[in-house]
């Protein structure tokens, strides 16, 4: 089992930081270039570089009522759910379909069930 970890591209799990620009102020970002890779395709698919999607996930996210104290962890999680999705077909892997058309309502709907019964 931890052959497949072991022996993936060490590049995946370098970190490196990105500098971006939310409401005028210059920030920083580090995370680990796995998580750069799967950001930018979530981007690409909606027609946005990794930097514009960033700045629109923590607009909404603020505008949802979440703290941006670790926002560095939301993007993670919002990686890793992108790929859960994707494995369960929630989110197509086409890429060419934007993210922007999925109806995200039934999608959250759907996962809020799976949830609460996997809980019961």
């Amino acid at each position: 089992m931890c052959k497949l970890f072991i022996d993936a591209d060490p590049t995946l799990w370098q970190s490196a930081s990105h500098s971006l620009r939310i409401d005028g102020m210059v920030t920083s970002v580090r995370l680990e270039n796995y998580f750069w890779q799967i950001l930018g395709e979530i981007a690409q698919r909606d027609g946005m570089n990794t930097a514009q999607m960033i700045t629109r996930l923590y607009h909404e996210s603020i505008a949802a009522g979440h703290d941006a104290g670790n926002f560095t962890s939301f993007l993670r999680v919002c990686a890793l759910r992108y790929q859960a999705l994707q494995l369960s077909g929630e989110i197509p892997k086409n890429l060419a379909v934007p993210i922007g058309s999925i109806d995200t309502e039934q999608v959250v709907c759907r996962d809020t069930t799976v949830r609460s019964k996997q809980v019961h």
